[in-house]
């Protein structure tokens, strides 16, 4: 589950900047990520990872917070559920998925999934099945918004210029074609008025999102969380981030594939040489959007 929670909808707090750390805290970090990389399906306490690597538990902790922005323990979960979400979309069993990560059961792969994606592992698995989305079309500041949302969380936003409703939908409803859908502008209306309103932006009660899509597609929406209101990142940029300094095109697939406009803001990409490039709502609702935070928050 991602929490949306700084000075607007779309952004995650940028790390902290600290100190340079001192000499051989890198070994420690790079020897811990190895550990658990390999050894995840262990499922190892964080005593037994700090033994691996000869230093104490609380040594481990601070140096790895120091690092990577997490801890130990938060980092296993990252490579477990990345490791599950393969497995499910695969098709694997949930009990399977479970037991080849090395969880102790089908319910702490459930807690693990409801926590950081926001979705049971067998509705990831099955593409929004036995999921309900309620669904409204909302006036906003760029035209007509198209909010869809479950019991979980914000799992669409998108735009649609008059006529363009019935085009729209079917695109949005076919990220998630197995779930059910309701229409329900009295369920999606407050969302709609917490999305567009930058007075109802709180760290308080932050937006929680449902991002379903290939492990690369979800990494690449995760990093543009980073991207503040206005700020800009490249798709160079956003590839380097992931790791990935070669996938500039991947990345810019990915980003037109982003489920949750606005809120995840694929709109602050722009090109190499500054230019806007593409935008799936469109090149002059880019230019509003981008103009309507200028004046927001320049």
């Amino acid at each position: 589950m991602l929490d949306i929670a700084s000075t607007g909808p779309g952004h995650a707090p940028t790390p902290t900047h600290r100190a340079e750390a001192p000499r051989g805290d890198y070994e420690i970090v790079r020897a811990a990520l190895a550990h658990i990389t390999e050894r995840f399906q262990d499922q190892p306490s964080v005593p037994e990872i700090a033994s691996a690597v000869g230093v104490t538990p609380v040594q481990l902790t601070r140096v790895f917070d120091r690092w990577a922005g997490l801890t130990p323990k938060q980092f296993l979960q990252a490579v477990t559920l990345d490791h599950t979400q393969k497995l499910l979309r695969e098709r694997a069993s949930v009990l399977d998925a479970t037991y080849d990560a090395g969880l102790s059961g089908p319910a702490r792969l459930h807690d693990l999934f409801v926590t950081h994606v926001a979705m049971p592992p067998g509705a990831y698995r099955d593409r929004g099945a036995g999921i309900e989305i309620r669904w409204g079309w909302h006036a906003c500041p760029f035209g007509r918004a198209l909010v869809m949302v479950t019991d979980y969380g914000l799992a669409g936003l998108a735009f649609a210029d008059p006529g363009e409703e019935e085009a729209v939908f079917a695109d949005m409803a076919g990220r998630w074609p197995n779930a059910d859908y309701r229409e329900d502008p009295d369920a999606t209306a407050p969302h709609a008025r917490r999305i567009f309103d930058p007075s109802a932006w709180s760290k308080e009660q932050p937006v929680r999102v449902v991002l379903i899509g290939t492990d690369f597609e979800v990494k690449v929406w995760e990093t543009l969380l980073n991207i503040r209101p206005g700020q800009a990142s490249t798709y160079s940029d956003v590839a380097s981030h992931i790791g990935k300094p070669k996938a500039a095109r991947a990345v810019g697939a990915a980003v037109g594939r982003n489920p949750i406009s606005f809120v995840v803001p694929c709109h602050r990409v722009l090109g190499r040489s500054g230019g806007l490039c593409g935008y799936h709502w469109g090149l002059t609702r880019k230019r509003a959007i981008l103009g309507w935070e200028a004046g927001q928050f320049g």
